[in-house]
Order: C-alpha cells, then sequence, then structure tokens
C-alpha cells in the first residue's frame, strides 16, 4: 500500500468517527438525532472498508522475490512480541484503571483531601500501559 492509500484510508476512518458524533454533539438530543448519527456512523464505517477493498484487490498483485524480500522467522516473531507486549499491558493496564478510579471517585466522595493521592495510584495503573508501548517501540526498532 502505497502512502496516498494509507492517507486516504486513515483520513476515511477519522471522519467516520468524527463526523457523526459531532453531529450528535452539537445538536439537540433527541432519539431521531441519535439515530442519524448512528446511521451515518455505520455509512462511514462501511464506506471505508468499501474504498480500503477496492484499493487492496484493485491493485496489480506484486509478487516476492522468492523469499528474499529480508523477511526471517525471528523478524515475524520480533513484530508478535511487540502486539502480545503493548496488548497485554494495555490489558492490565485497563483492569487496574477500572479498579483504582472506581475506588479513588468513592474515597473522593467521602473526603475531598485525598484527591492528590487517589490520582497518583490511577496514574501508575495508567504507567503500566505506557511501560508495555515503550518495551514495544524498543523491540521494533531492534528489528
Amino acid at each position: 500500500m502505497n502512502v496516498a492509500t494509507r492517507l486516504v484510508l486513515v483520513v476515511t476512518l477519522v471522519l467516520s468517527i468524527i463526523i457523526p458524533f459531532g453531529y450528535y454533539l452539537i445538536g439537540e438530543k433527541n432519539k431521531a438525532r441519535y439515530k442519524k448519527a448512528i446511521g451515518v456512523n455505520v455509512f462511514f464505517y462501511f464506506g471505508t472498508f468499501l474504498i480500503a477493498a477496492v484499493m487492496l484487490f484493485g491493485s496489480v498483485p506484486v509478487q516476492a522475490a522468492d523469499g528474499a524480500s529480508g523477511a526471517s522467522l525471528a523478524t515475524g516473531l520480533g513484530y508478535i512480541a511487540a502486539a502480545l507486549v503493548t496488548g497485554l499491558s494495555c490489558i492490565g493496564g485497563g483492569i487496574a484503571v477500572a479498579s483504582a478510579a472506581s475506588a479513588a471517585l468513592g474515597a473522593i466522595s467521602e473526603d475531598g483531601s485525598v484527591l492528590g493521592k487517589s490520582l497518583i495510584f490511577v496514574g501508575l495503573a495508567e504507567g503500566v500501559c505506557l511501560y508495555g508501548l515503550i518495551i514495544s517501540l524498543m523491540i521494533i526498532s531492534r528489528l
């Protein structure tokens, strides 16, 4: 996929998210407006897939030169490792933030002076995701 194709795909994906929810949030909130926003979102969502399919299958196929493209088993396993590091750290961080943030909100509602202490624990839980992302970037930089 060339740069122009990727740019069109990214712009379409971003617009498929921004347009419907902006349309919903700007206007008055009633059920008909919500249904229109969801309809526009579905239109752009499947439109993105249609554009991606045309760009993916409409081009001339390029064949690899007998597997001599430089990709090896170690490179593939490196990409899998980077994906697992990012995914699992974000899942763990999400679980940690869910429990820490709910406990922090309960503590803040009882006593407002514990806001700073509770934000530290929520921030530490979010740090787990960042550490995973940093490690995956380090893995990818070595490939």
